[in-house]
């Protein structure tokens, strides 16, 4: 029973700060890399930022590196996404994701998503 609950979307002006949150249950946290993706109408898929399980080594998309900053807390199963200095193209919904790999193959995992509006 995988579940992922992102929150902290809303609307934001340009140039201000949104804190994006997922709480993780169904699996043991700790072990998987997590990551945040986002889907602007009409676009596809991006992955926005990806965090180790540790919370080592994040890897963010050029669009985001150096505004953006993927944490996470492995004692609260959470991972978080400090959003700054947000541009009009950084509205999307943002998903949390993980994929897990099992004997077989793989799986990835969704919340429903949480909208940013950054408006200008």
């Amino acid at each position: 029973q995988v579940q992922l609950v992102e929150s902290g979307g809303g609307l934001v002006q340009p140039g201000g700060s949104l804190r994006l949150s997922c709480v993780a249950s169904g699996f043991t946290f700790n072990t998987y890399a997590m990551s945040w993706y986002r889907q602007a109408p009409g676009k596809e898929r991006e992955l926005v930022a990806r965090i180790t399980s540790n919370g080592g080594s994040p890897n963010y998309a050029d669009s985001v590196k150096g505004r953006f900053t993927i944490s996470r807390d492995n004692a609260k199963n959470t991972v978080y996404l400090q959003m700054n200095s947000l541009k009009p193209e950084d509205t999307a919904v943002y998903y949390c994701n993980v994929r897990i790999l099992r004997v077989g193959g793989h799986m990835d995992y969704w919340g429903k998503g949480t909208l940013v509006t950054v408006s200008s």
